[in-house]
């Protein structure tokens, strides 16, 4: 289905409020009633208490599910020790799982490389002993930066056998970035590429670190993989080649045992808002956190199924379910090096194809940039091992959320809307895809253990209309502080969450998101955005998702981002940056049938005032929309932190179309 049919189609889908679970989905299922949630409500932390021992192999045994006395530092499975890398690879090795295939891997030049959880538990022993040769151990920061390969997955996962957290850095970031994070966590270790390929091209990373680096004194070690051919210097009293160092490395290299709340690794967030804050991840929680989420919202079935994240390694997303609650589960995986659209636009269908893909979790924005595409490209490969759909990262808008469901899960297969956060670690709102009857555009409910509320500015429990998203107890995956920033962890998630709002009251039972929401008549949540992206017109408060929402509900509107401008009558006007599907042309009749669809769904004062044309929107690095940016642009202000900004030259082609003060 394509053209009109198709828009057809969407159009009708539109009103569609509700997709339950096919009878033979649900059947399958893992989680096939609802009798879970009872569960978990009746006692939470015993629930948990109970999944931690059920998904996890322990070392030795907790004493204190929950301690609450220093919250809101609160600690999980006190007591209890376990290792992160010998649930995610030992113990499946152990049960005869060896021959199962981790990591189907695809290079952007058409490479394949097959990786089983033998050969992951070989390397990753033999990596392991080449750091623990150079003096790092329990407790010592290693910094990653590589490219989506599986040396990724061998280099978290050798920190993680002896004790030593790592920090993952995208590798797509300068080299002034990870010279800030090296210094800032006082890392001892870099474990790095000579380059990585970006589309055709080959990019520098160690040579492009050198200079930076050279007087980080702590940093006593680089380990570099040879990936990409680019030639880089080595200093013999540093510097070691990754296949050298496992060539000369013992075999064998026993799992650490550790506490559960030692420090599995740290992680800087996106920066989509403000300055990025270093977030602190434990070792159990997080990992009964991912285990369960990905097992239950994923359905994953060890045994049958190919599951494939899109996210890189270097963002929580990567992290939670690329890496730990895949591989926790004895999952096979596809990762793949390369770009959307490179070296075609039909690279992801191929390799849904080719690797036989049951479940796909990927970006709104990568949704809505296939929907620019074309539905023509998907439909050109065969894609009947697709059986479950999720998205992540924002906001998906109904009509993304239905092309998803009809043009790549050929109305078969369920789409799971995800909600969480780097600092949550692993899901929080979303549906359970055996129970759930979900509908377009909402995370449904928050899963089993997940106390979720949505508060007006007094902290008062409100439905049906915009508040801030809230969480009211402790969850195992929580992040346990801000590196080194213990008060800005209490401040900014347990005090105050907007410059311009204040509960009055600190209170450590309440976490305080940062995200606007609703609560509709069933109990479904509906994320809008962050805090600083609701728009005040006239007296109204408007989530920037819902009225984006509304602009890309027209047929021939693939993306778009609002913002609010200064207004000396409404207080503020929205300004819509659009961008068309195809190669269309924006017009001004377009722009009436925008500003007329927008007020058909959510009355006129949330109509754009202004619209641009645009062929990209600023977005993070992991594809998160930057309104901050766009903001900046309208107020003629200059630019802020622009480290995790994907493409700089977008900003440079948008200021070109915005004149700020125009209407």
């Amino acid at each position: 289905m394509s053209g009109a049919a198709l828009a057809a189609e969407l159009q009708r889908l539109l009103h569609v409020e509700r997709f339950p679970p096919s009878s033979e989905f649900r059947a399958q299922a893992v989680v096939r009633d609802g009798s879970v949630y009872d569960e978990a409500e009746a006692d939470f932390s015993g629930w948990w208490a109970r999944q931690a021992d059920e998904l996890l192999h322990w070392d030795e045994p907790w004493h204190t599910v929950l301690d609450e006395t220093e919250a809101p530092f609160y600690k999980w499975f006190v007591g209890g020790k376990l290792n992160a890398c010998h649930n995610c690879v030992d113990r499946h090795v152990e049960a005869g799982l060896g021959e199962r295939v981790a990591f189907h891997w695809r290079g952007e030049e058409g490479e394949e490389r097959t990786v089983t959880y033998a050969e992951l538990h070989r390397d990753v022993q033999l990596l392991a002993n080449a750091l623990k040769s150079r003096g790092i151990g329990k407790g010592d920061i290693v910094g990653i930066y590589l490219p989506m390969v599986p040396e990724a997955v061998v280099a978290m996962l050798a920190c993680a056998r002896i004790g030593a957290p790592h920090n993952v850095i995208f590798d797509g970031f300068p080299a002034k970035a990870v010279r800030e994070q090296l210094s800032f966590c006082g890392a001892k270790a870099l474990i790095t590429a000579d380059g990585a390929r970006r589309k055709g091209s080959a990019v520098a990373l160690k040579a492009a670190v050198d200079d930076e680096v050279a007087d980080l004194d702590q940093l006593a070690t680089i380990v570099v993989l040879r990936n990409a051919g680019v030639a880089c210097e080595m200093r013999a009293d540093r510097d070691v080649w990754w296949h050298e160092a496992l060539e000369r490395s013992e075999r064998s290299c026993a799992c650490e045992p550790l506490d559960a709340e030692h420090p599995l690794f740290i992680l800087y967030t996106s920066g989509s808002t403000a300055r990025p804050k270093v977030v602190t991840h434990s070792t159990g929680g997080y990992l009964t956190g991912v285990a369960w989420t990905s097992k239950h919202v994923f359905d994953l079935q060890g045994e049958r199924d190919v599951f494939w994240c899109t996210a890189d390694v270097g963002w929580i997303t990567g992290h939670s379910y690329v890496v730990y609650g895949p591989l926790a589960n004895a999952v096979t995986s596809v990762m793949y090096e390369g770009t959307a659209d490179f070296p075609n636009r039909d690279i992801a269908w191929e390799l849904v194809e080719r690797y036989g893909v049951s479940i796909l979790y990927t970006a709104p924005t990568t949704i809505r940039t296939w929907m620019k595409w074309g539905a023509e490209h998907p439909a050109r490969h065969d894609l009947g091992s697709l059986r479950l759909l999720a998205s992540v990262g924002e906001p998906i808008n109904p009509k993304a959320w239905l092309w998803y469901h009809t043009v790549v899960g050929g109305g078969r297969c369920p789409v799971v809307d995800t909600w969480w956060q780097t600092e949550t670690g692993c899901l929080l709102i979303a549906a359970l895809p055996g129970v759930t009857e979900t509908k377009p555009g909402s995370a449904t409910r928050p899963l089993p253990g997940i106390q979720a509320d949505v508060v007006d500015d007094d902290g008062n429990s409100i439905r049906g209309s915009d508040g801030y998203l809230v969480l009211k107890r402790p969850w195992p995956a929580m992040l346990r502080t801000l590196y080194k920033e213990d008060d800005r962890y209490k401040q900014t998630y347990f005090g105050r969450f907007d410059e311009r709002s204040y509960l009055g009251r600190f209170d450590e039972r309440i976490y305080f998101v940062g995200d606007i929401a609703r609560i509709d008549d069933d109990g479904y949540f509906w994320i809008g955005g962050r805090v600083d992206d609701v728009l005040n017109v006239a007296g109204s408060r408007l989530a920037a998702a819902d009225v984006e929402s509304a602009i890309v509900a027209h047929p021939k509107v693939a993306e778009a981002a609002v913002i609010g401008q200064r207004d000396p009558e409404t207080g503020q006007a929205i300004c819509a940056f659009v961008i068309l599907e195809g190669d269309q042309p924006g017009s001004e009749q377009l722009e009436r049938e925008i500003r007329e669809e927008v007020a058909q769904r959510l009355g006129a004062q949330a109509s754009p005032r202004r619209i641009i044309w645009t062929d990209e929107l600023p977005k993070t690095r992991s594809g998160k929309i930057m309104r901050r940016l766009l903001r900046d642009i309208a107020a003629g202000e200059e630019l802020g932190d622009l480290t995790t900004l994907r493409d700089p030259r977008v900003m440079g082609e948008l200021e070109q179309h915005f004149k700020p003060g125009e209407n």
